[in-house]
């Protein structure tokens, strides 16, 4: 499969589209619809991984919308991070598609789901790869808008009050968004990202330069469900049908995350010290109301909604110790949790197929009934709070190891107690899902809207990807130490997008 370099890179983009225009165009086909989402999702599958190969040989794979030189023209770039993205992506989007095929009715079919679907897909590669900070605010509206349709499709009481929440802090993240557009703008006069790390060094004005960073910083902050702004995300994420829960889970809140790793590489890195400081506390505070949160509750998605919020504080604290060892371990834990997280979505939707419930004390008896479900769930919640063999382990390791170094030992303990809290919730879950025995009256199982063999086969497979990295994870650190290398080094970008070294 070969592609020219210049058109891969934004075919992760226009697939999606033009697999949701098919999906209406076939409205009245549910069936068709169905075939669309699996074929698009695994031919976005299939692109993502020869855009990461030639991402890895070329090192960055540019491309000029409309053959307008950058910077005056609006540029897609594909780095090792971008790349990385696009195809968890695509992952995710293709797990989400065989699960969908029995965890979403032809009453939400009817609502658009699948048009949806891929307008959401197009819209999270679109902000991985753009290289123009305001087409960075476009596509984070264009997810915002699919979000908030997927999130109130069926129109349920509880969907629509979290969707609330949700979109009021969205739309207030996009608000301070745009503003820091307009002000950084004003500033440099350009917005091809590139570009402005060149002349943000050059600008001498460092105060008003911070004051910009601040609000970016608020602005994904949100975005991301950091402290102090997460309150959004376990207020919605589990009211949807769980296929978009885990949809949601695995993808949306790394787009915040994405975006601070960008920014706060290529951008604003002339004042370290004091906004990697913030990002710090920021991190660790995310970690501690996060685990807590989780602790506190006692409803499946609502545990690992919670736990979406406390994994995001490790990611951020790989960029906040801002060492090339610390920036792998949080590059490196995105693409662990991201799989890890979004399968144990799609267990808790499996369950509820099989018990008729998301409250831990009317569930129970899964070990001795479906005795293979109580160790795939094993393998992803082991993983999230960090066990070895598998894939958390070294992702949390490699993070903690970094503090050390730096000595920042109030993070490290903090890391460390997290992990524990996490362990607690898993092992919270374990019991009263699996191991007590099934209470009286409890709902029983639920009718599946296809074979349940589409839920299971997802399931298996991200699984086997958790143990995988895991056991061998040496080419996904090598991924990650690249990835990092470019963040650190951003002479590469910025050769890349305005000198022409691959165009």
């Amino acid at each position: 499969m070969t592609f020219a370099p210049n058109l891969i890179v934004a075919l992760p983009v226009v697939l999606p589209l033009l697999v949701g225009a098919l999906s209406l165009a076939f409205w009245q086909s549910h069936a068709t619809q169905r075939f669309l989402g699996v074929a698009g999702s695994a031919l976005l599958l299939l692109l993502s991984v020869q855009l990461l190969l030639d991402t890895w040989e070329q090192g960055h794979v540019v491309m000029e919308m409309g053959a307008w030189p950058a910077p005056f023209g609006i540029v897609l770039v594909s780095d090792m991070l971008a790349a990385i993205m696009v195809v968890l992506t695509g992952i995710i989007g293709l797990a989400t598609a065989i699960y969908s095929l029995s965890g979403i009715g032809v009453r939400h079919e009817r609502f658009g789901y699948y048009p949806l679907f891929h307008l959401l897909l197009a819209g999270v590669n679109g902000a991985f790869l753009t290289g123009d900070i305001f087409n960075l605010y476009v596509w984070f509206e264009v997810m915002l808008v699919a979000s908030f349709a997927l999130l109130i499709l069926g129109g349920e009481r509880a969907q629509m009050e979290g969707a609330i929440k949700y979109v009021t802090l969205n739309l207030l993240s996009s608000a301070l968004f745009l503003t820091a557009i307009g002000l950084l703008y004003g500033l440099t006069g350009t917005l091809n990202m590139a570009d402005l790390a060149v002349k943000l060094g050059q600008v001498e004005d460092p105060g008003m330069v911070t004051v910009i960073a601040m609000l970016f910083m608020v602005a994904f902050g949100i975005k991301a469900a950091a402290f102090p702004f997460f309150f959004w995300l376990p207020a919605s994420y589990h009211t949807p049908k769980v296929a978009v829960s885990a949809l949601f889970a695995g993808l949306l809140t790394k787009v915040g995350v994405y975006a601070l790793f960008r920014v706060f590489t290529l951008i604003f890195n002339q004042e370290v010290g004091h906004t990697h400081e913030i990002l710090l506390w920021v991190a660790m505070l995310t970690m501690l109301t996060g685990v807590l949160g989780a602790a506190a509750q006692f409803e499946f998605r609502r545990i690992l909604s919670f736990h979406i919020v406390s994994q995001i504080g490790y990611m951020i604290l790989g960029l906040a110790l801002f060492t090339p060892l610390a920036i792998v371990g949080g590059v490196f834990y995105i693409m662990h949790h991201i799989i890890v997280k979004a399968n144990l979505f799609l267990i808790s939707g499996l369950t509820y197929q099989l018990k008729g419930s998301h409250e831990l004390r009317e569930l129970g008896g899964l070990y001795r009934s479906h005795p293979v479900l109580a160790v795939l769930f094993m393998v992803p919640a082991l993983s999230l709070a960090g066990l070895p063999p598998l894939s958390g382990f070294f992702a949390k390791f490699i993070i903690i190891r970094a503090g050390i170094e730096v000595e920042a030992w109030l993070a490290v303990a903090v890391a460390l107690i997290v992990g524990l809290l996490t362990l607690y919730s898993m092992v919270k879950i374990w019991n009263e899902v699996f191991w007590k025995a099934q209470p009286a009256g409890g709902a029983g199982p639920q009718a599946a809207h296809g074979s349940l063999v589409w839920m299971w086969i997802p399931i298996v497979a991200l699984a086997l990807m958790t143990v995988m990295i895991g056991l061998y994870g040496q080419p996904i650190f090598e991924m990650a130490e690249k990835s990092a290398g470019q963040l650190l080094d951003t002479s590469g970008y910025i050769e890349a997008v305005l000198g022409g070294a691959t165009r």
